[in-house]
């Protein structure tokens, strides 16, 4: 650990409070909730209304539907569908509607100019 150059922390001088005060940070910090928030909800009273059924309507759910699958099975099924199925929208409204905004304001932040895979691209500096 001589004399190696530290590399400067881009983000040490950065006053995060005005950067969130930015309408670019406000619409992503919107665009984030208004997916998050509703799914969170949903998916929650999906999933309360299994254990309910489980457990209240027993008769529903032990309803044969081929051979031993019955209705609570395939419902118990669905859940992890259903985990999957928001998950691959989430990371594709992401990579749509939040990661190029998160990206700008990164940018802007940082300094610097960044490829694809979130490199620094060379000789870019404001």
């Amino acid at each position: 650990m001589g004399n190696e150059a530290q590399p400067q922390d881009a983000t040490a001088s950065v006053d995060f409070q005005e950067v969130q005060q930015t309408e670019r940070f406000k619409t992503l910090r919107k665009r984030h909730r208004s997916f998050v928030f509703p799914m969170a909800v949903v998916f929650l009273l999906w999933y309360f209304a299994y254990v309910l059924l489980a457990a209240y309507a027993v008769e529903f759910m032990s309803t044969k539907v081929w051979g031993n699958i019955n209705v609570g099975l395939i419902l118990g099924l669905l859940q992890f569908v259903t985990t999957f199925g928001i998950t691959a929208w989430y990371v594709n409204y992401s990579n749509k509607k939040l990661d190029p905004i998160a990206a700008d304001i990164r940018n802007e932040i940082e300094g610097h100019e960044f490829d694809k895979d979130g490199n620094v691209i060379s000789g870019v500096n404001k």
